[in-house]
């Protein structure tokens, strides 16, 4: 089989698609004949040594975390999934693999494929739909009826965050630029700003919840537009903003973190066509290292970009 892989961390020359040999399943883990994978910045972090301290020195290291697919085989003491099954979610990022024809992944990292979800739009709700649960629900507890403000809302994340924030019945304002206003309205994003144009320090308006899904708001500035109680919940978390975290309760630091239920809690949501994240591009798996990195380089497609395994 192939998949997409690299030797060193680095820069996108190193990433080579080669074959390789899927190990057996162990404990707890699942083996999955993959069908479609979906790129995410966090790819080119890991494979840049963003996460060297977690991703660890063992190469080569395969690239992808989000895919959908059939079930091959599963490990010792699994009890969710049987072969044959159609299932979603993510590999570990310290593991990846996801761009490949194959991959081994937790199976508290899976959920079914509802038959109404294509495999297509099911291999896009990993990362940005764990990552949205991961700050609106763990972290912000969000409410019916919260005011929440979105940076980047028309990205995945952002998107992810619209949608699921709108399903808790909260009322959604955000931030995109000029080119992707008429896909905020549709989301039901009012008011948004473009972010280009606007002073967020100098917004008026109040929020119970600030999720930077972009990653480009300060600190200050996301505190600043907060209601009393509200929180800021920050993609792009450093060490200092952990530490600050410990000390100041309205700042949240978000890391993707899958489990079980949220999975299955997003499952629930596409099935009821609740969550479906734009798809830009579909491109095969001979073509996956031009698209990662052309997306890497800053070309800007108006949604997700998948790889197509058979």
């Amino acid at each position: 089989m192939k998949r997409v892989q690299y030797h060193r961390y680095g820069g996108p020359e190193l990433m080579k698609l080669e074959d390789f040999e899927l190990r057996a399943p162990g404990k707890g883990e699942v083996a999955v004949k993959v069908k479609f994978a979906a790129i995410n910045p966090i790819d080119w972090k890991v494979r840049n040594g963003y996460l060297k301290m977690v991703t660890g020195k063992k190469f080569p290291r395969a690239m992808g975390v989000d895919f959908s697919g059939i079930v091959t085989s599963v490990g010792p003491g699994v009890s969710r999934f049987t072969v044959g099954d159609a299932v979603f979610g993510l590999a570990r990022i310290k593991d990846g693999g996801a761009l490949g024809e194959a991959v081994i992944a937790p199976e508290t990292f899976l959920a079914r494929k509802p038959d109404s979800v294509s495999f297509e739009d099911a291999a896009c709700l990993g990362t940005p739909g764990v990552t949205a649960w991961n700050g609106l629900v763990d972290k912000a507890k969000l409410t019916p009826g919260g005011r929440v403000f979105v940076n980047g809302c028309t990205g995945a994340v952002g998107e992810a965050t619209v949608r699921l924030a709108r399903m808790l019945g909260a009322n959604v304002s955000g931030s995109c630029g000029a080119s992707s206003m008429s896909r905020a309205h549709e989301l039901g994003v009012q008011p948004s700003f473009d972010y280009r144009t606007t002073d967020f320090s100098r917004l008026r308006e109040r929020f119970d919840v600030v999720y930077d899904t972009a990653g480009t708001l300060s600190t200050a500035v996301g505190l600043g537009l907060l209601h009393k109680g509200g929180v800021f919940l920050d993609i792009d978390p450093t060490p200092g903003k952990f530490i600050r975290a410990i000390f100041d309760r309205k700042l949240k630091p978000i890391i993707c973190t899958a489990r079980a239920d949220i999975l299955d809690g997003l499952a629930r949501a596409a099935d009821e066509g609740k969550l479906r994240l734009a798809i830009a591009e579909i491109v095969p798996l001979t073509d996956a290292i031009r698209m990662l990195t052309a997306l890497e380089s800053g070309q800007k497609i108006n949604g997700k970009a998948l790889v197509r395994m058979d």
